[in-house]
């Protein structure tokens, strides 16, 4: 039987895939740090009042809040419990569904999203985004525009 080793080495090669991976996660590691020391939640909450500050009325279902974050359904659950347990959010029940909830923002957590981002967007910039030129960030956000709507469409 043949080693595929070889295969694997040229496509680690040709491939971002190692770098975006690292990448992302130093970059986050860095950025939960800047959020700790200023005694702020982690990002997770963000990426959830964020989704939630965009939506219309401030409020969105349950799954639908799960599609907008990086967020599993599973722990999607036990965050908004936080975020309701800190006054960020409110659960509302769909009279017409009594299965359907919709979380809700409320101004506590509008102004908890705009204090973290006080900390996330400099961090941003800093981390990222002074390490690309114009053209390569255009570049990137094509690329990963098309990568998105590949993996929204389940395209393989």
């Amino acid at each position: 039987m043949k080693s595929d080793a070889p295969n694997r080495k040229a496509d680690e090669k040709r491939s971002a895939w190692p770098a975006f991976v690292t990448g992302y996660a130093l970059l986050i590691a860095r950025i939960e740090e800047r959020l700790r020391a200023a005694e702020l939640p982690e990002l997770a909450w963000y990426d959830a009042l964020w989704a939630l500050e965009r939506a219309p009325q401030g409020r969105l279902r349950m799954h639908e809040l799960a599609e907008k974050t990086v967020i599993t359904r599973s722990n999607l659950t036990r965050l908004v419990d936080r975020l309701e347990a800190a006054g960020l959010v409110t659960r509302d029940r769909d009279c017409a569904d009594r299965r359907g909830a919709f979380a809700v923002l409320t101004m506590s957590g509008r102004a908890m999203r705009r204090k973290m981002w006080t900390i996330y967007g400099p961090a941003i910039r800093e981390l990222f985004d002074r390490h690309l030129n114009g053209a390569e960030t255009l570049q990137l956000r094509a690329s990963f525009a098309r990568i998105l709507q590949a993996a929204r469409a389940g395209a393989g």
